[in-house]
């Protein structure tokens, strides 16, 4: 076959040695095939570069598949805004598979709100449904409705551990916490640390980064056994309040040097640092959002660890989607994504 050739179904059959119709049954998940025999497909469109035009042939029969994307909700420049980034691309990936991607916001420190959405995208019954968990338990409730309806669903940023997952794209939450540990402390002994958190909801289910914590933890154990570490908690909607809790802090411990923040959200504590810089501190936090970027560049942040969230929701509902149209399942089941470690110094070409 040429190169300029775009390749067919009968293309395929002739490299397999297979029918047609079980080329056809497996490109359109129609029917039962053997493994072999699927294999030998898969093989063969990873060789000739075939990509089957679904879409046209769900549209002739007046089908259509829709992934749900269940996000909290979230303002310019956030992370989940950030996460967002990736549906336009992913949803061009999926168009050929007849897909549409349908998103869900929830408000995050809501748990009645969480169910309350969650009730509505199973009432909806989606054909599969990405989603980053917020709240453990509730989740887990919720994604046993998944498994009962046969919806099957991917996590992206965190995941629970539970055995009814498809797939999860996001950082190695535990190694994430550790690297975190050792980029705050670069393996030198630390008397004192300050751990910030986020105030969530008033019942304290919702807790995302508890396994960076613990990583984090683990980490200080090791190299620091005798560190003080200590937590300050914040919250995202009254500035005044964590200038306040800040600077109680710091009366109370002024030797602390070394900050962490296992969360996006960094930037909340940067105002309160750059007007009160008579120490030198080290300050480590998670993600490029712009004003964590600003912060790195003027030196306020000392090191980001980044993880483009974007493609997480990209990568996850292009491999629901390829599950829920072609049967095919990812690779692997968790897909640990890159963690990159930003500076000052190299911030202005990521």
């Amino acid at each position: 076959m040429e190169p300029t050739e775009k390749p067919t179904i009968k293309d395929i059959a002739r490299i397999t040695g297979l029918s047609k119709g079980t080329v056809d049954r497996v490109l359109h998940n129609r029917g039962e095939v053997s493994r072999k025999s699927y294999e030998k497909v898969m093989a063969a469109i990873d060789e000739l570069g075939y990509r089957p035009n679904v879409f046209a042939s769900l549209l002739a029969r007046g089908e259509s598949r829709r992934i749900a994307l269940l996000v909290p909700s979230h303002d310019q420049d956030s992370f989940w805004d950030v996460a967002l980034g990736g549906v336009p691309k992913a949803q061009e990936a999926v168009d050929t598979l007849g897909v549409n991607v349908l998103v869900y916001e929830y408000e995050a420190n809501d748990i009645q709100n969480f169910r309350d959405t969650a009730e509505k995208v199973i009432g909806e019954v989606p054909d599969g449904v990405v989603l980053a968990p917020m709240f453990g338990e509730e989740t887990r409730i919720v994604t046993e409705k998944f498994r009962t309806l046969g919806i099957p669903y991917v996590y992206f940023d965190s995941k629970i551990e539970d055995e009814g997952y498809l797939a999860y794209f996001g950082l190695p939450e535990y190694k994430s916490g550790y690297l975190c540990a050792d980029q705050l402390t670069g393996g030198l002994p630390v008397s004192e640390v300050l751990l910030l958190r986020i105030t969530r909801d008033p019942m304290r289910k919702s807790d995302p980064t508890v396994k960076r914590r613990a990583g984090f933890m683990a980490y200080m154990e090791e190299h620091n056994p005798q560190c003080a570490i200590r937590t300050v908690f914040i919250d995202p909607r009254d500035p005044a309040r964590t200038d306040q809790e800040l600077s109680a802090f710091f009366s109370a411990f002024p030797g602390t040097r070394h900050i962490a923040m296992f969360n996006s959200r960094i930037h909340l504590v940067v105002p309160w640092l750059e007007r009160n810089p008579a120490l030198k501190r080290r300050v480590v936090g998670f993600d490029n959002l712009a004003p964590n970027m600003a912060a790195l560049r003027r030196g306020t942040v000392s090191s980001l660890i980044a993880q483009h969230p974007d493609e997480q929701v990209s990568l996850s509902i292009q491999a629901l989607a390829e599950f829920i149209v072609l049967g095919k399942k990812p690779e692997r089941r968790d897909n640990y994504m890159h963690m990159d470690i930003l500076t000052r110094y190299n911030a202005d070409f990521y």
